[in-house]
């Protein structure tokens, strides 16, 4: 094992969190430092909402509480080599220290709490380590944090940030401390891991593309000594960071105390903004986002719309005033995108990270007389763990029937239809939408919040 203590949590893992946490220094109950959540590989800010929500029912101030949207958020196939649209492990790390700054100075706070995910947990350890982090950062939370690489296998892509044997992810992991921690001393580090269900820590390459080639890479993968290691039983790859289960590590370790709800708290006024952006998590600038409320149960647009506003050069489509128990429809459209329907949950919080991203249609799309995208941006399908349908199939086209790996399912409506609701359900949330002509280049997109 790679931890210093490994604990395996069971149900919400609230019981072990106070095994595990009990010795780490934390902040006091009335002295919340700002936190700073850095996302992964080709992900938003947007994933982190309901974390957030739970942080806020908890009692975290919301001005304490800054997810970042990192531009060209996926990593170059050779961190040595340009590529347009994607980044190195420096730029995430200069990108993730500018934050950092600009945190400390708008709330004024001498150190901050950093909170990753996935790729994200590597940029907070190369910041700390490297960039000047470890005299400004606390605590660091890293929920499946590939801290020893996904695959390490000798010829294959070594020069990839996500392979174990890259020089970045050596000099990560070089020891640092007589019992050979692998975590910049002065800081309080905890990883969250899957016991078996991570995609991204497996032993066997399915999910990078080699079935049947060993990685030299286990479930433990994402430990780290000299840290807390928590092991979250059946969470996926990303629920390691965005479930309640998660939630409840992180708060336990931040505070010493677990939370009092892993449940989100409504509150009256919801206000909802975000940005309109590309996979780059560039603003789109131009085109136009239109809110509806809708049926929940239909789809159908309940009158005219609620909120429309033109996309400037920040990306910003809100501020919307929303109802705490409507369901909504947003519509992006932008050059070169067509026009994009999400359907979307009730929110019952406020949030800032309502990031839209407009879906475009591909080849295999071509003959399809609608396009139907259900998606988990928080987690994947597991066909063996969940319960879901998408319009009344079940798996829902796409997700294997072992394995959290895929996160969405595309629906290619064939046959001439008139225009009709389509169903997507997943443990208990249930979202429906409209299909919309595809040779007019529009997409239905059904996105859960859980």
């Amino acid at each position: 094992m790679h931890s210093r203590r490994t604990l395996l949590a069971l149900g919400l893992a609230t019981t072990a969190m106070l095994t595990a946490c009990a010795t780490a220094p934390s902040p006091s109950y009335t002295e919340r430092p700002p936190i700073v959540f850095m996302h992964g590989n080709g992900d938003s800010a947007a994933l982190w909402q309901t974390t957030i929500w739970r942080f806020e029912s908890n009692g975290w101030p919301r001005d304490r509480l800054f997810a970042v949207d990192q531009p060209n958020p996926l990593a170059r196939d050779d961190d040595a080599v340009a590529q347009p649209g994607r980044s190195s492990t420096t730029d995430s790390a200069v990108f993730l220290k500018a934050e950092v700054e600009r945190v400390l100075k708008a709330t004024g706070a001498g150190k901050v709490v950093l909170i990753g995910n996935s790729r994200g947990g590597n940029t907070i350890r190369n910041y700390v380590q490297n960039g000047g982090g470890a005299a400004v950062v606390s605590h660091v939370v890293l929920g499946g944090n590939p801290a020893h690489g996904i695959w390490a296998v000798k010829g294959f892509r070594e020069n990839n940030e996500f392979s174990g044997l890259s020089g970045f992810m050596q000099q990560l992991n070089a020891p640092k401390g007589p019992n050979g921690e692998e975590v910049t001393p002065g800081v309080k580090w905890l990883t969250l891991r899957s016991d078996n269900n991570d995609k991204y820590a497996q032993a066997d390459g399915l999910w990078i593309g080699a079935p049947g080639q060993p990685t030299n890479i286990g479930f433990d993968g994402p430990a780290l000594k000299g840290a807390t290691n928590v092991v979250l039983p059946r969470v996926d790859h990303r629920e390691t960071s965005f479930s309640p289960a998660a939630f409840a590590a992180t708060w336990q370790f931040l505070t010493g105390e677990p939370p009092r709800a892993t449940a989100i708290a409504p509150e009256a006024n919801v206000v909802l903004d975000g940005r309109a952006m590309g996979a780059e998590n560039l603003s789109l600038n131009g085109g136009q986002v239109t809110v509806h409320a809708v049926d929940p149960a239909t789809g159908a647009r309940h009158g005219d719309a609620v909120h429309s506003k033109n996309i400037g050069s920040d990306g910003r489509w809100g501020p919307f005033s929303a109802r705490g128990d409507a369901a909504y429809e947003f519509v992006i459209s932008a050059p070169g995108y067509g026009t994009t329907h999400i359907y979307r949950s009730p929110f019952p919080r406020s949030s800032r990270v309502v990031n839209l991203r407009p879906e475009r249609l591909t080849p295999a799309d071509a003959n399809a007389q609608a396009v139907v995208v259900f998606t988990r941006p928080r987690g994947y399908f597991d066909a063996q763990r969940d319960t879901m349908r998408f319009d009344g199939q079940s798996p829902p086209a796409g997700v294997p029937p072992k394995g959290s790996g895929v996160s969405s399912s595309r629906l290619r409506v064939a046959a001439a239809e008139p225009q009709r609701a389509v169903t997507g359900e997943f443990n208990g949330e249930r979202l429906t939408g409209l299909t919309w002509p595809a040779a007019q280049q529009h997409v239905t997109v059904l996105e859960l919040t859980y």
